[in-house]
C-alpha cells in the first residue's frame, strides 16, 4: 500500500486514526494499536514478508537486551553488536543482493549458476537500517534497550517511515515511544505536511514519470539533444517529489501519532556544488552512513589523503548498492565518488559555494549522474549520456521536442518553482502577518490536495520509484 492511493487516504488511514485515539490515553495500548496496524499495512502487500520482518526485528531485540545485560563487559557487548549487525547485513544481502551476485559471477566467468529468484521485500533497505540504528544507538548508550518487544516492533515496522523512509535513528524517537504527547497543533501540523507531501507525488512527480517513460523509451535515432536533456532532467526531479513527497507524508503522519522525524529534504536544487547537494538530499541517509560508516573508519580527519579517499569510496560504493543491486547503481556511487572527493581535496566545492556558476555547475553534474540510476544498463546510460552531449549526430531540437515541452511546459515551471524556498523569501518581503499567512497557506493547500486526490482518483498511473528499496 502507498499513501497516495485511495485504499490509504479513505480506508486504512482513518480507521488507524479511530483506533488510536481511541486508545491514546493508555500509551501500552495504543502503541499496541500502531504496532497491529503498521504490520497489516506491510502485510497488504506482500504478507509473507512480514515474518521476515518479523525476523529482524525479534534478533535486534534479543540483541539491545544482551547489551544492556553485559554494559559493563565490553567484549560480550562487541560480539553481540558484532552478530546483530552480521544478521542484518546476511538478511538484506539474501534478499536484495544474492541474484546480483550470481549473475555477476556467471557473466565474469561464463558460468551458469542458476539465480534464487527471491523476490524483494518492500523497503528492507529502510527497515534493515533502522534495526541497525537501534542497537548500535543502545551500544553507544544514546538510548536504553526496549524490554518490551512490541515497542521494538513498533519503531522498526512503524508504518509512516517503513517502506521509503526517512531512516529514523532511535536515539532521535527512543523516548516518545512510551513518553509522547499528541496536540491538536501538532495533528494539525501534521496533516498539513501529509497534504503537501500527496500533492507533490500525486501531481508533479507522476506528470514527470510520464514524460520521462516516454522520453527514456525513445530509440537512439528518435532522440534530440534538447529531448534528452528534458528528459534527464525530469527525471531528477520526479525522483525529488517522488521521495521528498513520501517524506512529506510520513512527517505529517509521525506527527498525527505525537512523534517527530527528523527533515529529509532541504531544498537541494539550490546547492552550488555537489556536496551542498548531499547535504541537502536524502539527510536521513546520508547521516546514517557519515555517523555509522564513515566516522568509525575515521572520517576526514585521517592522516594520508589515501586513506581520505579510501573512507569516501566505502561509503559511496555502500550507498551506490543500497539504492540498488545493480552495476548501474554501482557506477553511479563511484561516480558521485570521484566528484566528491575532487571537492574536498582541491577546495573546489567551497569556491563554487560562494560563485553563482556553482548552481549551474551542480545541477548539470548532478542531472547527468543521476541518468545511470534510470536506464537498464550502464551502456545504456552512457549512450544516453553521449546524445546530451551532440554525440552520435543527434539534432539539437525537432518537433516532438517543442510539441513535448509545450505538453508539460507547465508542470516542469511549477515543478521548478516548488522546489525552491520562494515561501519564506515572499513572506519576509511583502511582510504578511503570521495568521493571515496560515490561513492562506491553508487553504491554497486543502485545494490542491483536492486537486491531487481527483488527479489519483481518475488515473490508475501512480508508480513510486523507491517503493522496493
Amino acid at each position: 500500500m502507498v499513501f497516495a492511493s485511495n485504499a490509504f487516504l479513505f480506508f486504512f488511514l482513518p480507521i488507524t486514526l479511530i483506533l488510536y485515539y481511541l486508545a491514546h490515553k493508555k500509551r501500552a495500548l495504543a502503541n499496541a494499536v500502531l504496532t497491529v496496524m503498521s504490520l497489516l499495512f506491510y502485510a497488504w502487500g506482500e504478507p509473507k514478508f512480514v515474518l521476515v520482518m518479523l525476523l529482524s526485528i525479534f534478533v535486534n531485540w534479543l540483541c539491545a537486551l544482551g547489551l544492556e545485560k553485559y554494559k559493563n563487559e565490553q567484549k560480550k557487548r562487541k560480539l553481540l553488536l558484532v552478530l546483530g549487525i552480521v544478521v542484518n547485513v546476511a538478511i538484506l544481502g539474501v534478499f536484495k543482493y544474492a541474484d546480483f551476485a550470481i549473475g555477476s559471477v556467471n557473466a565474469l566467468l561464463g558460468v551458469e549458476i542458476p539465480l534464487t529468484g527471491i523476490a524483494l521485500p518492500i523497503g528492507i533497505s529502510f527497515f534493515t537500517f533502522q534495526a541497525m540504528s537501534y542497537i548500535i544507538d543502545v551500544y553507544k548508550g544514546k538510548g536504553q534497550a526496549q524490554k518490551h518487544f512490541g515497542n521494538v516492533c513498533l519503531y522498526i515496522s512503524f508504518f509512516p517511515q517503513l517502506i521509503a523512509g526517512p531512516i529514523v535513528r532511535y536515539e532521535t524517537i527512543s523516548g516518545e515511544i512510551e513518553g509522547r504527547k499528541e496536540t491538536g497543533e501538532d495533528f494539525y501540523a501534521g496533516v498539513r505536511r501529509f497534504m503537501v507531501g500527496y500533492a507533490k507525488k500525486a501531481i508533479l512527480a507522476n506528470a514527470m514519470a510520464k514524460l520521462v517513460d516516454y522520453i527514456f523509451a525513445l530509440p537512439a535515432g528518435g532522440m534530440t539533444v534538447t529531448l534528452s536533456w528534458m528528459g534527464a532532467a525530469c527525471y531528477l526531479i520526479q525522483v525529488y517529489y517522488d521521495f521528498s513527497g513520501y517524506s512529506d507524508m510520513a512527517i505529517g503522519l509521525g506527527r498525527m501519532f505525537g512523534f517527530h522525524f527528523l527533515e529529509n529534504f532541504d531544498f537541494p536544487f539550490i546547492a552550488k556544488s555537489v556536496t551542498e547537494f548531499w547535504r541537502r538530499w536524502h539527510i536521513s541517509m546520508c547521516t546514517w552512513f557519515r555517523d555509522y560508516v564513515f566516522f568509525p573508519l575515521g572520517g576526514s580527519r585521517v592522516k594520508t589523503r589515501r586513506r581520505l579517499a579510501f573512507n569516501m569510496l566505502v561509503v559511496w560504493l555502500l550507498t551506490g548498492l543500497w539504492h540498488g543491486a545493480d552495476w548501474t547503481y554501482v557506477c553511479w556511487g563511484l561516480l558521485f565518488f570521484a566528484v566528491l572527493l575532487t571537492e574536498k581535496l582541491t577546495g573546489l566545492a567551497k569556491w563554487m559555494e560562494k560563485h553563482s556558476v556553482g548552481h549551474l555547475y551542480a545541477m548539470v553534474l548532478v542531472t547527468v549522474i543521476t541518468v545511470l540510476i534510470r536506464s537498464s544498463s550502464i551502456s545504456a546510460a552512457f549512450g544516453y549520456m553521449k546524445t546530451m552531449f551532440g554525440f552520435g549526430g543527434a539534432a539539437f531540437a525537432d518537433r516532438l521536442t517543442w510539441f513535448m515541452f509545450k505538453e508539460y511546459l507547465w508542470y516542469i515551471l511549477a515543478a521548478v518553482v516548488c522546489s525552491l524556498p520562494l515561501g519564506r523569501f515572499i513572506k519576509r518581503k511583502l511582510r504578511i502577518p503570521d495568521g493571515v499567512w496560515e490561513i492562506a497557506c491553508g487553504v491554497a493547500i486543502a485545494c490542491v490536495m483536492l486537486v491531487a486526490v481527483a488527479n489519483t482518483s481518475a488515473s490508475g498511473y501512480n508508480p513510486f520509484i523507491y517503493y522496493n528499496f
